[in-house]
């Protein structure tokens, strides 16, 4: 009977160690599954962030194209009146020289 008992006790020490030491790879298991759905989480937003980076860039791009284009047109306007300005003063001064010349 005392053997009996030995054995048992040994029986239950094992199985004692067998469930810490499952419990210890479930623990891990845990943690590695956890980790694991992190980095997709991870990998999951990156295209999330480039899709976000990438419209505000193309709203700043579109921005930037309209103020140009709007530069462009003002000082369009600006050499447009220089130039009706200039044309004036250059066929007034044409005139004046060719009186001189004829003279």
């Amino acid at each position: 009977m005392e053997n009996t008992l030995k054995r048992l006790l040994l029986v239950e020490t094992e199985a004692e160690e067998r469930v810490a030491k499952a419990q210890t790879e479930r623990e891990q298991l845990i943690q590695q599954a956890l980790q694991k759905a992190h980095e997709l989480e991870q990998h999951a937003k990156i295209p999330e962030l480039q899709a976000s980076f990438l419209k505000k860039a193309e709203t700043r791009a579109t921005q930037t194209i309209a103020e140009l284009n709007k530069r462009y047109e003002e000082r369009k306007e600006r050499l447009r009146q220089l130039a009706e300005d200039n044309q004036q003063k250059a066929l007034e001064a044409a005139v004046h020289l060719l009186m001189q010349v004829g003279k």
